[in-house]
C-alpha cells in the first residue's frame, strides 16, 4: 500500500518570540521488509536561520532547526510518500513469559534495536505497582510472550476510554492509568510500563494511522492525527512485535512508523526550546491518503 502523508503542525504567539531550537522527527522511517520511503521533505516558517539534519540513537531521522527572534507564528509541515509493505502472517514463536529472562540473559547486542535499552525506567515512564499488579492478571492466561503483549493491549483498550481532553502531553501514565481515559499516547506509555514491570522490553512508536470515514461519509481534509503504539521484544525467534493498545489490534499496513524510542521525550515530533513571554496556541493538521500505485511524474 502506498500512502501520500501532509502534516502541518502551527504555534501561534501573543508576543514575538526570542530565538529558539528545535528537533524534528517528522521524516517516517524506511524499515527493510516493512516500509519504504518514497520521497519526503519538511518546510519550516519562518525560513531557520541554521538547519541540520542527523539520525538519533534510536535510529530516527532528527531535523535540527535554529528559529530566529521575532516570530509570533511557526509552522512545521512535511510531505512524504511512502511504502506499507504487506507481510505473510506469521506463527507464534514467542516463549512463555517465565522463559522471556533466560533469552534476554543471552542478549550481547547493545545497538539501538537491542531490548535492554527499553526494559528499565526511561525518562517518561516507570513500572509502578499498580500498573504491574494490573498488567498480571489480565496476562495471566497467555501461554505465550504474544498473546500475553495481546491480552493486555485488549484489556487496557476495554478498560480506558479514549478521551481527548483528559490529559496533555506531559500527562504522567499513572495519571493516565489512575483516570482510566487519555490519548494515543496514554495509551501506550501506560502500556509500555505493564510490560516493563512483568520485564518484557517495550518501545514507544509514533506514526500515522489511516482512518476511513463512515459509508456514504466524505473523507474529511486535516482530519487525521498523529499516532502512537507499542512495539514489544517476544524472544529470539519472534523479535519485536507491534500492537496497537488504542484500536485493540497487532500494527498493520495502515500504521505508519515515523520514530520510536524509550517513551515519546524519546520520538516527540517537536521537541525544542524557545523564548517567549505570554499565551501560545498550536494547531496540527494530517493527511493519510491510500493510492493503489504511484503515479506517473
Amino acid at each position: 500500500m502506498i500512502y501520500d502523508l501532509r502534516l502541518r503542525i502551527a504555534y501561534g504567539f501573543d508576543a514575538p518570540t526570542g530565538g529558539g531550537r528545535h528537533h524534528l522527527r517528522l521524516h517516517p522511517a524506511t524499515i527493510p521488509g516493512v516500509q519504504k520511503v518514497i520521497s519526503s521533505r519538511i518546510t519550516v516558517a519562518p525560513v531557520p536561520s541554521e538547519r541540520a539534519e542527523f539520525t538519533d540513537f534510536f535510529g530516527n531521522r532528527v531535523t535540527d532547526v535554529a528559529i530566529p527572534a521575532g516570530q509570533d507564528e511557526i509552522t512545521f509541515a512535511a510531505t512524504a510518500r511512502v511504502e506499507r509493505l504487506i507481510r505473510p502472517p506469521e506463527a507464534d514463536l514467542s516463549p512463555p513469559l517465565s522463559a522471556l529472562g533466560a533469552e534476554l540473559g543471552t542478549v550481547r547486542d547493545l545497538g539501538s534495536a537491542a531490548p535492554l535499552h527499553y526494559l528499565g525506567a526511561s525518562p517518561r515512564i516507570r513500572p509502578w505497582d499498580a500498573v504491574q499488579a494490573y498488567a498480571a492478571e489480565m496476562v495471566a492466561d497467555a501461554a505465550t510472550l504474544v498473546e500475553a503483549v495481546r491480552d493486555l493491549g485488549l484489556a487496557l483498550h476495554r478498560d480506558m476510554a479514549f478521551d481527548p481532553e483528559a490529559t496533555t502531553v506531559d500527562t504522567l501514565p499513572e495519571e493516565a492509568f489512575a483516570a482510566r481515559s487519555g490519548v494515543c499516547q496514554d495509551f501506550a506509555q501506560v502500556m509500555i510500563a505493564g510490560l516493563r514491570g512483568l520485564g518484557v522490553p517495550a518501545a514507544y512508536v509514533s506514526g500515522y494511522l489511516r482512518t476511513v470515514p463512515p459509508p456514504g461519509k466524505p473523507r474529511l481534509e486535516g482530519a487525521d492525527a498523529m499516532h502512537a503504539w507499542v512495539r514489544a521484544w517476544c524472544g529470539r525467534d519472534a523479535g519485536w512485535i507491534e500492537f496497537d493498545p488504542t484500536n485493540a489490534m497487532f500494527v498493520g499496513t495502515d500504521h505508519i512508523v515515523v520514530a520510536q524510542g524509550r517513551d515519546y521525550g524519546d520520538a516527540a515530533p517537536v521537541a525544542g526550546v524557545l523564548r517567549l513571554a505570554g499565551a501560545q496556541s498550536s494547531h496540527q493538521a494530517v493527511d493519510v491518503i491510500a493510492r493503489d500505485s504511484v503515479p506517473p511524474k
